[in-house]
């Protein structure tokens, strides 16, 4: 009778530790590649007075993005920015909406990259970290990184259009 309660204990905890293992084991990153077009939508800058071309602002930018999988999402940036010549530190938001209404919700800093003119920017790069996912995306945690590039202001223009490219590496739970 000991030896059986021992045994069925046994099982009982082995089944157990299994359980937890096959829990607790990381899950893979998946990776999603992405093309996109950028153009902004709302901004403002100030002069900040202290050396030339020193400036502080904040941008709305919207983004259309391709994914190699054939999906596609939409894109609204809201950035801050602190510039000398076009070149500096930025941070910003990034809310991606997909087709089916599924969010991902960035937080990214990176460094804009000023231009031959001197006053408008020419490049940013960037990394994000994930904070929030909603719909298949919900408990998503992961980062971004993309590289974008600037073509010359055009009449009518807010600011720069941009087009680039990124990754998105990231885990759901569950998987």
């Amino acid at each position: 009778m000991v030896k059986r309660r021992l045994l069925v204990l046994t099982i009982g905890m082995l089944a157990v530790v299994c359980s937890v293992a096959v829990l607790a084991s990381p899950a893979a990153a998946e990776t999603l590649k992405y093309k996109f077009y950028s153009w902004m939508v709302k901004g403002e800058s100030l002069p900040v007075g202290d050396v030339e071309e020193h400036r502080i602002g904040y941008s709305v930018r919207h983004n259309f993005w391709v994914f190699d999988n054939g999906e596609v999402a939409t894109t609204v940036n809201v950035n801050t920015l602190d510039v000398i010549k076009g070149a500096g530190p930025l941070m910003q938001y990034i809310t991606v909406t997909f087709a089916d209404g599924s969010t991902i919700v960035m937080k990214s800093q990176g460094t804009m990259i000023g231009s031959a003119l001197g006053n408008t920017m020419a490049a940013v790069e960037k990394k994000s970290d994930i904070i929030k996912g909603t719909g298949r995306f919900a408990g998503i945690q992961g980062e971004q990184s993309s590289k974008t590039k600037y073509l010359p202001l055009g009449s009518g223009d807010l600011g720069p259009k941009g087009y680039g490219e990124g990754i998105l590496t990231y885990t759901l739970p569950g998987k």
